[in-house]
Formats: structure tokens, sequence, C-alpha cells
């Protein structure tokens, strides 16, 4: 019934004022030295600000790995526009630097020299601190150096009061859109093997990423680069963003209150592997908590459901008080062979693919579908383009991974035609006609110009990376950034460095003290 009344409010709004996607791009990069493309031991460079209170430059796990953050933007073209002025402002602020283009970082030296991001002496800059200390001791620093793509979607309220109208639903507002981004969730936890299939840029990396064996599913090529013959997205599966520990958490997105209790008492709930962890080390914190999970963000998902947060407020809150206002999509690695590690038409085929995931019925999920879920997932990441593949449908029985897929591009044709009514266009038509071909095995996907790319140059993985990186570096440095932006960003980098300063000159709670007001929020 849900679904219908999506498709009623877009049919009978005539799509334009239903129908205009609400995106943002959240795009991570390393920082690298330019002559060998090793990880840059520099502190985050003066020039791009504060990285605690900085709007739209920042920094994640590692103090050499930066973050992108655009605004909102209706228009793909606003959002990728935004994202080269904070590539090339940034590319011309770093000395010897570049930004490394890939998901997979290159030649690695030992763990200890992966520096973990400093956030200065405030309150919460010590928690983000303290966090990702917790991270490197609980995984490892390697895994943290991981770059990727989060999508930030979202449909406009329109939308919503419309579809719920048609539906003649009685439920709140707040309930009625929370219920339908948890449909797109569930549907894309069963279809988003194919977006893994059709964006997977990282089916190789180099062999000083593994500490250890080299696993079975993966040859060694030129100069110890390490593949996957028919891998699609090694960052996405067990070599990448995944926790052993993690692995008995279910979590349910059938309803937002089971949601929030499970990961609320992964929170909560000490953890016997991290109770044996030492309390500092090298004199700072080692961890938040003993929990699970020291906070929400340590949950590795390829979505999640968003709000966004009041100042001090946990996002579990947020959204148990006000509902999902956006989802945040994950899976999406960076694409080397484009300047920003995604383009327009990338663009085009998530938003199809999250608008079918919407206008799709969306049964709720239990552990038997749980189960074919991440088989899929897993086969898809590590095999994906074995022409030999078989998947498992609803009923458990392999098929083709062409058979699996007919009816998800079926809804994405749907899905393309009412956006291209929208935006008066063909562009979400034809990125579905690119994705169908790449299905069928008559066009290219980007593991497979990967692993091409390698073999005909007789090459390693972090050589060919960093050609494409000084290629796209180059084209930022001949980039004339706008005087307006230029200035814009100066600005704000003197005002976020100032506004650190405040920060930290306003507090007045122990640190001690201030956690245990944070972790109060989770107390039910």
């Amino acid at each position: 019934m849900m679904a219908a009344a999506f498709k009623r409010a877009i049919s009978e709004g005539q799509a334009a004022d239903t129908l205009t996607v609400h995106r943002g791009i959240e795009k991570e990069g390393l920082r690298v030295t330019s002559t060998d493309h090793r990880l840059s031991q520099r502190p985050h460079p003066t020039p791009l600000g504060s990285a605690l209170t900085h709007t739209s430059i920042t920094t994640d796990y590692s103090e050499s790995l930066l973050e992108f953050i655009t605004g909102v933007h209706e228009s793909p073209n606003t959002a990728l526009e935004e994202l080269h002025q904070l590539h090339a402002y940034t590319a011309q602020s770093l000395p010897d630097e570049v930004i490394w283009g890939a998901s997979m970082p290159g030649e690695l030296g030992v763990e200890t020299e992966i520096p973990i991001a400093n956030y200065g002496r405030s309150n919460i800059g010590t928690m983000k601190r303290v966090y990702r200390n917790g991270l490197g001791a609980r995984y490892g620093r390697t895994m943290q150096v991981i770059a990727g793509i989060h999508y930030n979607f979202s449909l406009p309220e329109a939308f919503w009061v419309r579809s719920h109208a048609l539906a003649g639903s009685t439920a709140p507002m707040k309930t009625w859109q929370t219920e339908g981004y948890l449909a797109l969730i569930r549907n894309f936890q069963r279809h988003g093997w194919l977006l893994n299939f059709l964006t997977g840029s990282s089916p190789a990396l180099s062999r000083s990423f593994i500490r250890g064996d080299v696993p079975s599913h993966l040859s060694i090529g030129e100069e110890q680069t390490l593949f996957g013959e028919f891998a699609t997205s090694l960052r996405m599966g067990d070599l990448g963003y995944t926790s052993s520990a993690q692995d008995g958490l279910q979590i349910c997105y059938n309803q937002i209150e089971t949601y929030i209790e499970t990961l609320t008492n992964a929170i909560m709930s000490p953890y016997e592997g991290y109770q044996s962890l030492p309390k500092k080390r090298n004199n700072e914190l080692l961890q938040l908590n003993q929990g699970l999970l020291q906070i929400e963000n340590e949950f590795y998902s390829a979505i999640r459901p968003k709000r966004v947060t009041q100042s001090g407020e946990a996002p579990l809150r947020a959204l148990e008080h006000r509902g999902i206002e956006y989802v945040e999509v994950r899976c999406l690695d960076i694409n080397p062979f484009t300047p920003l590690g995604l383009d327009s038409d990338t663009i085009a085929l998530v938003d199809t693919f999250l608008l079918s995931c919407i206008l799709s019925d969306s049964p709720l999920c239990d552990t038997n579908s749980r189960d074919i879920d991440n088989t899929n997932t897993q086969r898809v990441l590590n095999f994906g383009r074995d022409p030999q593949l078989k998947l498992l449908n609803s009923e458990a029985r392999e098929v083709s991974l062409e058979h699996l897929a007919a009816p998800i591009m079926g809804a994405m044709n749907e899905a393309a035609a009412w956006l291209d009514q929208c935006g008066q266009s063909t562009r979400h038509r034809d990125a579905v006609a690119m994705a169908n071909s790449r299905v069928l095995g008559t066009a290219e996907t980007l593991s497979g110009r990967m692993l091409r790319e390698l073999g005909e140059r007789r090459i390693d993985y972090s050589t060919l990376v960093g050609e494409y990186s000084a290629q796209w570096d180059a084209d930022f440095q001949r980039f004339t950034l706008p005087q307006t932006i230029k200035t814009s960003l100066a600005d704000e980098a003197i005002a976020s460095l100032r506004k650190q300063r405040e920060i930290e000159a306003a507090d007045t709670l122990a640190f001690e003290d201030f956690l245990n007001e944070f972790y109060a929020q989770y107390v039910r």
C-alpha cells in the first residue's frame, strides 16, 4: 500500500513538485606525498582551518584522511561543482602533497605511521580523538585509512505529504516518512549487491595493506599487488570495513524502535573483547567505553537512517524524537578514473536505484532474508564478475546474477522515467541502460577496467592509482577558483580556527563528566 501511494503521489503531482531529489556528498581522500605517494605525516594544513569546526573540509579517522562535505543540493551539477571547488582549493593548499584518488590506499608502512586525527583539547575534540583511538585499538589502524563516498539522499516534504494523503494514512507525518525510509533501507539491503557490482572499483590493493597471510580469494600480481580476479569492491568486503565482533549484531529495519533499541544496547552493554583493553595508551584514553559500539557511527553498514542532530544530541535520540530525515549510502567506492571520484552518471544511477527502492514493495526482513542478503552481497563483492556466479533468490535457490538483477532493473527503469520527466532529460534512463549493459557483460564495469589496465600495462596498483592521482591533481592546480569562492573558503578556515579556540575556552566540565552527560542520553 505504501509503495502504491508513493507512485500515485508522483503520478498525480506530475512529478515536478514531488520528485526533486535532495542530495549531499561526503567524499574522503588521503593526503599522500607528491614524490612517492606515501601517507602524509604532516598535520592537517592550517590553510584548511580546523578539522573540528570547518563546515566543509575536515578529517576522518586519520590526520591524513581528508573529508569534503557539500551542502544539500537539488541539482547534481551544483553538488559536483561545490565538491570540485573544495578539491581545487585543498589541492592548491597542499605543498608537495596530492589527494589519493582511490578507496584502497597505496603503499603503507607500519601501522604506527598512520597518524590518528587530532581535534584539539576541547571536550568534543577529545571525544572525537578518543573514539578514533578506540577504532585503532579494536580493528587496527590500517582499516581506517580506506576512503569512500557517503551519499546523502532525501525526497522533499511535498512527496511525503501527498503520499500520506493518498494512502489515507492516519499515522503522524513523522511516522509515515520514517516508515517510508525504512522501506527504502530494507530494499537497499536486498538489492544493494547490484549497486556494489555497478559502482565497485576496488578489486585490487597493495600487499602492504594486508597485515598477515594473503586471503585465499586473492591473487598476487605485479610488485605484490593483490587482486580478486572477479572482485568488484574489496573495500566493502571482508578486507575492508568489517568487524567480526559485530557479526552477531542483528540490526532490524522493520521498525525504528527496534533499530534504536538494538544500537543503544550495543553502546551501553560491555563487550568482553573490549573490556580487556588497557584504559590508556601513550597517556591517552584508548576508547570511549567498553561497549560493542562506542557510538552509533562505529556500526559498519552500507546504509544508515539519519537525522540532523542538535548540539550535543546523540544521533539515536534525534531519530527517536523527530524521525528519519534522510538516508546515508556508504557503499560507493571512489572512482579513480574521474577527478572527483564521482560523476553525474553515477549520481543519476544512485538516485534512480534509491527511488526504485522507495517505489517497490518492501517486505519486512527476518533472519532468513538477512542471511540471503548477506550471502549475495559477499559473493558479488568478491566474485561479482564471474560469469558462473550464482546468487540466491528469496527462496534461497541459486540463480544467475543477470536473472536476479532483471526485476530490479525493471523497477529502476520505472523510477528513471519519473526522474527524467521531472528533470526533462534522459540522463536517468541512460544510466539504467548503461547499468543493464554492464549486467549483461556488454559494457565494462569500473572494477573490470581497473584490472584490465593493471594487466595491460603490467604495473602495480600503487603506480596506476598514483598516476591518476597526479593527473587529477594537475587539473586541480590549473583550475582558476572564482575569487569569491577562494575568499569564502579562506574566511571559513580562519573562522573555524577561531571557533575551535572559543569552544576550548568555554569548556567547564572535566572530560569524564562530559562523557557521562553524553552517555546519559542512552539510559532508558
